[in-house]
């Protein structure tokens, strides 16, 4: 005799505290919701773990955590934030990302229709991105102890032979790449956060950017000196990550760097700048001279770096500034800002 067994009312229910208690009720939340968003034969398995063949050659591993306030918000939500943000951090390397864990810290009362809803973008920026989510991890806290949903990740990949992507490579006369415009994302979140309307929506740039990547590398083979991803303090805080770390500084002409005019004038109305506003689907390279055309034109012909465009170079100075300049003659140096003196945003 089998016994009943609620189904999930995925419409109108909310998650309670029994969901994060191990017994019926999460076996019921894994199953109905989160297997059906992720599906593959790793989790059909029902293990704690996750077995998987490991690829010739060296391995990449990043992990991650998410939180962003509102959930949701033009150009996608949490859930494929966290996809998007992860495989990007492994393809930063130049690595192929294989496989993804997710780790889920639910607030009691949040509603299962809302978490179906990221948990199903997860499987499709998953699925896109050519990554499996194969293990994972669900807790419940109580009501006003998370806000909404937390999402916690790590992933794998494997990188190309012989490819070797690390500040401490780049070199005076090196190039600096941007695979498109700034600012997008970042000002997606704040414009909803704060019901601001522009005539033209401002989307999320959130997207997987292995396969840009990839044609980069092909293009570029040893030219490519590193990879990053402008998020958190945007392209600002990259590039003086990255002349920190290579002893070099870097000469930024403005005038090139591209910036959607309605990204600008949200910008202008928050008082902020845009080199220091988050993106989630954007690169920065730096690449030696020599293949810097090339790897341009391979990121000008994939989707994801239509606008991609060449705005500076390294330059030897010993105090590590970046520096911007404009077609006036003009010039300022473009320092690191505190988190105390940005919204948070992603």
């Amino acid at each position: 005799m089998s016994m009943h067994q609620r189904r999930l009312d995925l419409k109108n229910g909310c998650v309670d505290l029994s969901h994060g208690a191990g017994g019926r009720a999460m076996a019921q939340l894994i199953a109905g919701l989160f297997h059906e968003a992720f599906g593959n034969e790793w989790l059909a398995r029902g293990n704690d773990q996750s077995a998987f063949d490991v690829a010739t050659g060296r391995m990449v591993m990043t992990t991650d955590g998410y939180v962003v306030s509102p959930l949701f918000f033009p150009g996608g939500n949490i859930g494929s934030l966290a996809v998007h943000g992860t495989v990007n951090d492994i393809a930063m390397a130049g690595a192929r990302p294989l496989y993804l864990s997710a780790s889920f810290i639910i607030e009691e009362g949040f509603r299962f229709s809302d978490l179906k809803r990221i948990a199903d973008s997860m499987g499709e920026a998953a699925r896109e991105a050519g990554v499996a989510i194969i293990t994972g991890d669900t807790k419940v806290v109580e009501r006003g102890k998370a806000d909404g949903v937390f999402i916690s990740t790590a992933g794998v990949g494997v990188l190309p032979d012989g490819l070797d992507l690390s500040a401490d490579k780049a070199r005076p006369g090196d190039r600096v790449l941007l695979s498109g415009s700034l600012g997008d994302h970042g000002v997606a979140i704040m414009s909803k956060r704060q019901n601001l309307t522009f005539d033209t929506e401002i989307v999320s740039d959130s997207a997987a950017l292995p396969g840009l990547v990839a044609a980069m590398v092909a293009a570029g083979g040893q030219g490519l000196r590193l990879m990053r991803d402008p998020t958190r303090g945007g392209l600002a805080a990259t590039m003086n990550e990255i002349a920190q770390q290579s002893n070099l500084g870097f000469r930024l002409q403005e005038d090139a760097i591209p910036v959607k005019p309605a990204v600008a004038a949200a910008c202008e109305l928050l008082g902020l700048d845009p080199l220091h506003v988050a993106n989630e689907g954007k690169l920065v390279a730096v690449v030696a001279p020599e293949q810097a055309d090339t790897v341009l034109a391979a990121m000008k012909a994939h989707p994801l770096g239509r606008d991609a465009a060449q705005i500076g170079e390294a330059v030897a100075d010993d105090h590590r500034f970046v520096q911007m300049a404009t077609s006036f003659g003009g010039g300022r140096i473009v320092d690191w800002l505190s988190g105390e003196q940005l919204p948070r945003i992603c």
